[in-house]
């Protein structure tokens, strides 16, 4: 099975895709703690591992995009 080249212009899509999804898991999940009651630094503290493994997704795919662009 052959796999297709990405595009830059997909790749913009995705990674503004993904900081969308990275924004609202921090929306939701502070909204959600807010009304339990639960402090916003123990719920960043538990956001953390989430949000940096979704940071380092996200400059893998700038690489991926800066690449792209600098090979056209």
């Amino acid at each position: 099975m052959s796999e297709t080249p990405v595009t830059a212009e997909e790749l913009a899509e995705l990674i503004v895709e993904f900081e969308k999804y990275r924004d609202r898991l921090v929306t939701e999940t502070t909204e959600a703690a807010k009304k339990a009651k639960i402090s916003k630094k123990s719920t960043m503290a538990k956001l953390e591992p989430q949000l940096a493994d979704i940071d380092a997704k996200l400059q893998r795919l700038r690489e991926q995009q800066a690449n792209l662009r600098a090979s056209n």
